[in-house]
């Protein structure tokens, strides 16, 4: 018996840890690390770039079928999978973990030379509870539902209930747990908290336990939040908080007001507050990089016809408030302004990460990755049901993360430090694309970017999968990187100073080392005048060294 008490003893010291410590006590844990404005994923001791791709739901679950996969995965390029775990496969009884399959997965990873990224599907995977065990779906006494407005169950576990969060931090810290101890070659390299949170149909949960807490007090640590970041907290919660006084106490009604964008923030802060007691345990056990994901709202869709309370930009100041263990928020894009909705994801606060984008297919895909690396300093990006049946040989995204992969050293080397830029085109949720020229500084020069033909008579369809980087490797050398993508470089004091080509060649990197190809000087550069990337010659790119006369 006192052995048993000095366990618990031994696990709240460790919870009260500060959580970077385990990290900072063994460096060969994958970790975060800021570069300048940059923070990068640390693996093996140097910045790594997720060239990922997120399995189907079901397709780990079944090592024979995963095994079958491993061809196709490795023909797209990837460095990196990202692969479910789910709560009902692992604790099929209560307290009995079988870890087959994930440690089948780590073996078949390793094979493959393949790094692996968990998404545990927990109490939550898309709003709904379908991956806890069958001991928990069963209970409903013991693991009550969340109810909507009328007070009808719904499939969905409430969070306000303390025997669903011990149930699932308890398996969750379980799977860290052994994690730890079985994979010393530090396969997995980050762990996804749930699986895009959010409340359906309704905004709140309206159980018993939820009511009795919305009557209850505001906690402390978030109006201690709001107050000391006033003024860069997101409209949304400015709002809201401001109009009711900007009180630092009372209840959510008199904190919040009593409206429906209120009623998310009310929801927004216990479903974070209900991860970082996941992560939080899950750190403790074994103290990777964890992250939480996001399902984006439509425009003019309200709380609940969306899935509300998850950590969308209007909520990241809650989250952030609620879950601080959580490393970063990241994005599931499925919608054309891609730029628009990254952008928000790009905090000093919060790197950006894009665990599930388009499938394969989309022509977007590869200018989505290179753009979201380069301009926003993206951890990486991964496209969803990597495994669906597709010609690899014309997608897109294989042939982009071929080129990022041979980039990757320079792009480390170049991300925060204001070297690098990134160019796509810039589409509208109705899909109206922006045909002009991007224009920007990098050191002394200006740089004019067009995803049209040197003749300006690209159709608009055609945009979508043009795009690049330029990265600054000296005061007159840059590299450019890409596909059909024309650069013109100016002098920012104006035309009484031109800009020559001295040098232009095409080339490749091979280990972060230039590998000089053609000298393009001639017609390729239009005599001199701009740096082009063929649209039809896949991604490549050109290394140029300029000069200025008068």
């Amino acid at each position: 018996m006192k052995r048993h008490r000095c366990h618990a003893w031994l696990l709240a010291a460790v919870l009260a840890l500060p959580l970077a410590r385990a990290a900072a006590a063994d460096p060969s844990i994958p970790h975060l690390r800021k570069q300048g404005t940059a923070t990068q994923l640390i693996v093996d001791g140097k910045p790594f770039l997720v060239l990922g791709g997120e399995l189907y739901n079901s397709s780990a679950s079944h090592l024979p079928y995963l095994e079958k996969l491993w061809p196709a995965l490795k023909a797209a390029n990837l460095n990196t999978v990202l692969a479910p775990v789910e709560w009902d496969q692992i604790e099929p009884e209560e307290g009995k973990f079988d870890f087959a399959v994930l440690d089948g997965m780590l073996r078949q990873a390793r094979a493959n030379d393949t790094r692996l990224i968990l998404l545990w599907f927990g109490a939550w995977k898309n709003s709904m509870s379908t991956y806890p065990p069958a001991w928990v779906k069963r209970d409903n006494q013991r693991f009550p539902r969340a109810r909507n407005r009328a007070g009808e169950p719904q499939d969905i576990l409430s969070p306000f209930s303390a025997n669903t969060l011990k149930a699932d931090r308890a398996a969750f810290a379980a799977m860290m747990a052994h994690l730890k101890k079985v994979d010393a070659q530090r396969t997995v390299i980050m762990v996804q908290v749930e699986n895009e949170i959010g409340m359906l149909p309704d905004v709140r949960d309206f159980g018993p336990e939820a009511n009795a807490a919305l009557a209850g007090p505001v906690p402390r640590s978030l109006t201690a939040y709001l107050h000391s970041h006033r003024e860069g907290l997101h409209p949304y919660v400015r709002k809201l908080w401001e109009a009711n006084g900007s009180r630092s106490a009372g209840s959510w009604t008199e904190v919040f007001g009593s409206s429906i964008e209120a009623e998310e923030v009310f929801q927004a802060w216990h479903y974070a507050a209900f991860t970082e007691e996941l992560a939080r345990a899950g750190k403790a056990a074994y103290g990777l990089p964890m992250f939480v994901n996001v399902a984006l709202n439509r425009p003019g869709r309200k709380p609940g016809e969306y899935p509300s309370a998850g950590p969308l930009p209007h909520l990241f100041d809650i989250w952030k408030a609620g879950a601080p263990a959580v490393d970063l928020i990241a994005i599931d894009t499925y919608f054309p302004n891609f730029p628009d909705w990254a952008r928000q994801f790009k905090r000093p606060d919060n790197p950006l990460f894009v665990p599930e984008g388009n499938r394969l297919g989309r022509p977007e895909l590869g200018a989505n990755a290179i753009w979201s690396i380069a301009e926003l300093d993206g951890m990486g990006y991964s496209p969803f049901a990597i495994d669906n049946p597709t010609d690899l040989k014309t997608d897109p995204l294989p042939a982009a993360f071929a080129l990022l992969k041979q980039l990757t050293p320079v792009i480390m080397a170049a991300q925060g430090t204001g070297r690098m830029r990134g160019f796509k085109a810039q589409v509208s949720y109705d899909g109206v694309i922006d045909m002009a020229p991007q224009t920007v500084q990098m050191g002394a020069y200006k740089l004019h970017v067009s995803l049209q033909n040197q003749w300006g008579k690209t159709e608009p369809s055609e945009v979508e999968s043009r795009g690049g980087l330029v990265i600054q490797t000296g005061d007159d050398e840059f590299i450019v990187a890409g596909k059909g993508i024309t650069v013109t470089f100016s002098d920012p004091q104006g035309p009484a100073t031109g800009v020559g080509i001295e040098k232009l060649t095409e080339g490749k990197f091979l280990e972060g080392r230039w590998k000089e190809g053609r000298w393009l000087n001639g017609d390729e550069s239009h005599q001199g005048r701009h740096v082009r990337l063929p649209a039809n010659d896949g991604f490549t790119v050109q290394q140029v060294k300029l000069y200025k006369f008068r």
